[in-house]
């Protein structure tokens, strides 16, 4: 009972500053994504293929959370995209006020996107607000089949799916499909995208949804 008790607590604690960054982040009129995944299906790699293709239509700054190293945000930076990188040191998930205190790096500056790229992990990161507007999960052709029915709570937390590595498909047994399927039966209305960011699939559809949702605030 205990160890409920203190969970509480910290999730109570993590709502309350999340709640004030959400109004910040409405304020500021900066529509804000966190992007769930386990590690290795391509967040970073989407990220970059998304500024790119959007350079000229909205602006975007980028939150990166990982256990260790910068690899990720010296990527985006690469970009010359505003990017503030969190080193967990072992934390398996970003935590509300971690945000808060990254996003004080990014309050000069003016954009109309914020990606939180969360650790690569698709347990923790699902039960923690961050401010966002939309949680996003992507997995790849390469994890199988059976994630969302593995992962259930962070499926139905999602408003949007982004199956990535598709030209893998030919390789691998595994089709996006399936993966479409079993995150269908967690989440009927969860929009699902298919795309590689190596051949480019997908990834303008799943943009133009993305600036209608951006739109709609």
């Amino acid at each position: 009972m205990e160890i409920i008790t203190v969970e509480r607590k910290i999730l109570e604690k993590n709502d309350a500053i999340a709640s004030g960054l959400r109004k910040e982040f409405l304020f500021r009129k900066q529509f804000v994504i966190n992007l769930l995944s386990s590690p290795g299906t391509g967040k970073t790699s989407l990220i970059e293929r998304m500024a790119i293709k959007t350079k000229n239509i909205f602006s975007t700054a980028v939150i990166v959370g990982d256990v260790q190293t910068d690899n990720d945000s010296k990527r985006i930076g690469a970009l010359n995209i505003p990017v503030v990188q969190i080193v967990t040191n072992g934390g398996c998930h970003l935590e509300a006020n971690l945000v808060r205190d990254a996003y004080k790096n990014l309050l000069d500056l003016k954009f109309d996107l914020l990606i939180i790229e969360n650790v690569g992990n698709l347990v923790c990161p699902a039960g923690f607000d961050l401010g966002e507007d939309i949680k996003v999960v992507l997995s790849s052709i390469t994890e199988g089949e059976d994630k969302p029915l593995k992962y259930p709570v962070v499926f139905r937390n999602s408003v949007a799916l982004i199956i990535n590595k598709t030209d893998l498909q030919p390789y691998l047994n595994c089709k996006a499909s399936g993966i479409k399927e079993n995150a269908l039966k967690v989440n009927p209305s969860i929009k699902v995208f298919e795309t590689s960011c190596k051949t480019d699939e997908g990834i303008d559809e799943w943009i133009s949804w993305l600036e209608s949702k951006m739109k709609s605030k």
